[in-house]
């Protein structure tokens, strides 16, 4: 029963390939299409994977194969894929539409999905490494027909499939290829028919998610790129992108935690101009006083005074530990960043109140050794961040830039002037007075 079969079916694909042929010859789209898919046809309803792989190769390589023939049969070969009856058939289905397509322009996005459709079942069985070489082969930003949003879901697989097996210069190179101001862009404006010319961009699948969804899935990866060199400001800006997003701004549930990340990463960052320019943007956002606790904490850091590590540390201990039962943890070192932040805090406050200090003064302030407390000015000094010379013999920092003798020379110059300028105003203040006192008595 079986030979049966297979001998109608071979009859019946040669009768196929004869009118493909004549079709094929004759020019004829038509003709040549519909007997390419009633072979493809015929083999899934015999279920003769094998003959459907062979007659798959076979067809492609037909001389003068016509381009909308390969096409419609990749494309229907694709929708057998999920109706293999085992692992190992559907691999060698997509490796054989895999070859077919390589190298041919009108079936590029295709061959991305069916590279896709490969990463994720290598990833299934935990070859990373693999699955992630297979999708970095192509370059889907080149393709001109491939939807805007399939295109960045694609190489945000790519990013992700990098970062899962830790190379995170690749993971990097990629994400650049994404420009975050196409998450920004008003779909409303976008061109809705294209101009005589242009290729037609093709509509995304149904399981690519929205551009909102894959803003937040660019950020949420970025987040894991730079927790590997905690890097916490560009931490903090990724979450104030998210934060952004009308659907997490509608939902307390969803921004009150970020938010909260938002303030510990600031906390966080070194001190810098941007990190000041955020840290002040935040508190003006009148969501903040939902969380009142984190508005203290970033209202301690504005204002210039000296904060006493020991009871912050207090105070802010268990809502520290809570962000591990909130999400993702901190970082490992994270309380020794906080520490020092708070030290580099105080050493930028101290040098705004003192021209010059004794070290051990100093060290009491920052309430640590003399040895620490010259360890932490010296760092700050050698980052610039703060200007300041040491004195070791004598034991004083010194918090004033050392002026060569042009800009003394200039600030006694511009002295001189203010003076003379003062002086010339008084003078004619009494001239004026003693005018007025002459014609009122004049009078």
């Amino acid at each position: 029963m079986v030979m049966g079969n297979s001998g109608n079916l071979d009859a019946a694909i040669e009768k196929l390939l004869n009118e493909e042929k004549h079709g094929r010859l004759a020019g004829d789209v038509a003709v040549t299409r519909k007997a390419v898919t009633d072979i493809l046809r015929l083999c899934l309803e015999a279920r003769d994977w094998k003959t459907l792989n062979d007659q798959i190769v076979l067809l492609s390589k037909r001389r003068g194969q016509l381009k909308q023939a390969v096409t419609v049969m990749v494309q229907q070969a694709m929708q057998y894929i999920d109706e293999t009856p085992d692992i190992e058939t559907r691999i060698e289905l997509i490796k054989t539409l895999n070859s077919v397509s390589a190298g041919k322009i009108y079936v590029e996005i295709e061959r991305a999905r069916l590279v896709k459709k490969l990463a994720k079942i290598k990833e299934e069985q935990g070859l990373i490494a693999e699955a992630a070489d297979l999708m970095q082969e192509i370059a889907v930003e080149t393709f001109g027909a491939m939807a805007k949003t399939e295109k960045i879901a694609f190489i945000l697989e790519q990013v992700r499939l990098c970062l899962d097996r830790q190379d995170y210069v690749r993971a990097q190179i990629l994400s650049r290829k994404i420009s975050t101001r196409v998450f920004d862009a008003d779909a409303s404006k976008e061109k809705k028919k294209p101009k005589e010319g242009d290729s037609v961009v093709e509509e995304a699948p149904a399981d690519i998610p929205s551009l909102p969804e894959l803003k937040r899935m660019y950020y949420e990866l970025m987040i894991r790129y730079y927790s590997h060199k905690n890097d916490y400001l560009e931490i903090c800006r990724c979450y104030k992108a998210i934060y952004e997003i009308p659907s997490v701004k509608e939902n307390p549930a969803e921004w009150i935690p970020i938010l909260r990340k938002i303030c510990w990463h600031l906390v966080l960052a070194p001190h810098d101009p941007m990190q000041s320019s955020l840290l002040n943007s935040t508190l003006e956002d009148k969501n903040l006083s939902e969380i009142p606790n984190f508005k203290l904490l970033l209202k301690q850091l504005v204002t210039m005074e000296v904060i006493q590590w020991t009871s912050l540390w207090d105070a802010y201990k268990n809502e520290f530990e809570n962000e591990k039962n909130l999400g993702k943890s901190l970082g490992e070192k994270a309380a020794e960043d906080l520490k020092e932040r708070i030290i580099e805090h105080n050493i930028i406050v101290v040098s705004k109140y003192y021209a010059r200090i004794t070290l051990k003064r100093l060290a009491e302030l920052l309430c640590l050794s003399v040895q620490e407390a010259e360890k932490h000015l010296s760092d700050m000094v050698v980052s610039k961040a703060l200007v300041a010379k040491i004195d070791r013999p004598t034991g004083i920092v010194c918090f004033q830039t050392a002026k060569d003798s042009n800009d003394i020379l200039n600030s006694w110059a511009a002295n001189l002037e203010k003076l003379l300028d003062l002086v010339e105003k008084s003078c004619h203040q009494i001239h004026k007075e003693t005018m007025i006192h002459k014609a009122a008595l004049k009078a």
